[in-house]
């Protein structure tokens, strides 16, 4: 029940904004947003999953039986950990809107609240049909908060985010689909139970089968990643929306695409996953050099964060597809600690907008002088993404290319990538420190530099208020506490790890036979 709870509490919240006077609108929807923290706290006390593999929260209720299709949540502990990045997200994109928006408030805040259910519902779902409902449904909120709230270019921005994803998830409810209907064939009878469907697509469908399967499901989460080359609709649709819109979609809903990836393709594919990985993470280290060298000649603050996000999550992927415990272990943190630190940049960001109305880091810089407690926030960050020892970044950076390198024939975990995919993406990760302490050295450090239009803000000091500090606070605690203490994800997620990885040392051996063969 607590499940339900979870989901329910965001869209009461909702409700009451929507009802509610516009000046209540940003009080209700940040009692809303602490609520459902405090009760995704609860339910993480009191989980049972950590560690062990097993779901918790379970709940299960019918709702279309003729069709095999149920009312069933639960969470296992990968789940449960990006449920608390939701929940701990959106109070802090509530206060971090306290003076950005000053118009339509109440459309504003609800659609935060409707987006926080549908993301949490995302990671709870155990019902397939549950789960495309609300993935699709975190279109609709995201579409708005660009479309209205966005800067000058977000008409097409909005528009653009909205048919790569959806067109993607299309193509993924066709994938979804067929495996039900395979499912069908052979039992007698419709169901669309994820464990079921899983356990049935590892051995049920042949190669063709599974391949076609494999490709359609990777349409729809390569393009929420996003993947290369399906990325190109995100630095867009970053760039034009408002701050909490830029920090949600970093932090939360591109986390989407990989959870997908780790809960559907992975465990359902495992001998076909083994075949195409390596063009997958050669798709992941392209993406991850390619997206860098845009950075690195970027001028716009904010489109530079964003097509950082591309390299970044990069790493994900090729966490996920080196298919042994380093990967996946190094790729749930990266979720965890990418929505952490990026969120914080585009928090720091839309601080600075708010400001001087610019992104562009010609014509404002040398902010120490100006902003010093921002400025500390702002080298802190760029540190925890750049992957510096001792913050969040550098485990989960490092977890990944260890595994890279370890996934090959001669490796700690014979796989089929290995040490030339780690030294690519290594490659990265230099042309990220490079791109990203530029933009510190000039949005920092220097001489001063403001517009020439600049007027101070009626609502703002010329440094961050206490407000704005209180939202940065508790990302700075735990990018050192992830940073320092590691164990406290990596141990909690293991046994889910090895619960996904189960059919894994047979699928590669398959796979290396049939490769010997000469197919």
């Amino acid at each position: 029940m607590l499940a339900l709870v979870l989901i329910a509490l965001p869209l009461l919240g909702a409700l009451i904004v929507a009802v509610s006077p516009v000046r209540n609108a940003r009080g209700t929807a940040l009692l809303a947003t602490l609520a459902a923290f405090g009760a995704t706290v609860a339910a993480a006390i009191g989980f049972e999953g950590w560690g062990n593999g097993r779901f918790g929260l379970a709940l299960e209720a019918p709702w279309l039986e003729g069709v095999g299709v149920s009312l069933a949540l639960g969470a296992d502990s990968v789940a449960m950990l990006l449920v608390l990045l939701t929940a701990l997200l959106m109070p802090l994109s509530v206060l971090g809107s306290w003076t950005a928006i000053t118009a339509r408030r109440r459309e504003f805040f609800g659609w935060l609240l409707v987006l926080q259910a549908a993301m949490t519902a995302v990671f709870l779902a155990r019902d397939i049909v549950v789960f495309y409902v609300a993935f699709e449904f975190t279109l609709i909120p995201m579409y708005f908060l660009i479309a209205i709230y966005g800067s000058t270019n977000r008409a097409r921005a909005s528009i653009k985010f909205f048919i790569y994803t959806f067109t993607g998830s299309l193509v993924a409810l066709a994938g979804i689909v067929y495996v039900a209907w395979a499912f069908a064939q052979e039992h007698g009878h419709w169901s669309f139970s994820i464990e079921q469907l899983t356990t049935f697509a590892a051995s049920g469908l042949s190669m063709h089968e599974a391949t076609m399967v494999l490709l359609a499901l990777m349409a729809g989460f390569a393009v929420k990643v996003p993947l290369f080359p399906v990325h190109t609709w995100l630095p867009l649709a970053h760039t034009e929306a408002p701050t909490a819109g830029s920090v949600i979609l970093a932090g939360v809903l591109l986390k989407l695409g990989t959870y997908g990836i780790y809960r559907f393709v992975l465990p359902m594919l495992p001998v076909v996953v083994v075949e195409w990985a390596p063009f997958i993470a050669v798709l992941s280290v392209v993406g991850i050099i390619y997206a860098g060298l845009i950075c690195w000649v970027q001028r716009d603050v904010k489109k530079l964060v964003a097509y950082s996000s591309v390299s970044h999550l990069g790493f994900c992927v090729l966490g996920l597809f080196a298919l042994n415990p380093l990967g996946l272990q190094g790729s749930v943190l990266y979720m965890i600690n990418h929505g952490l630190s990026t969120g914080a940049l585009f928090f720091l960001i839309g601080m600075m907008y708010e400001r001087y109305h610019t992104r562009d880091m010609t014509a404002v810089g040398g902010l120490a002088r100006r902003m010093p407690v921002w400025s500390c926030f702002m080298v802190f960050f760029v540190l925890a993404s750049v992957g510096l020892p001792g913050l969040n970044g550098f485990v989960s950076e490092f977890l990944c290319l260890l595994a890279a390198f370890a996934a090959g024939d001669a490796g700690a975990y014979p796989g089929v990538l290995g040490p030339w995919f780690a030294a690519f993406a290594a490659v990265g990760m230099v042309i990220a420190a490079m791109y990203l302490l530029r933009m510190v050295g000039s949005m920092v450090f220097g001489a001063l530099r403001e517009p020439g239009d600049h007027h101070e803000h009626d609502q703002l000091s010329a440094d961050l208020t206490p407000r704005e500090i209180t939202v940065l606070i508790p990302l700075a605690v735990l990018c050192v506490l992830l940073g320092v203490a590691p164990w406290l994800a990596t141990d909690a997620i293991e046994g889910s790890i090895t619960n996904t990885l189960a059919a894994y040392p047979e699928s590669v051996a398959t796979v290396h036979e049939f490769m010997a063969g000469g197919r």
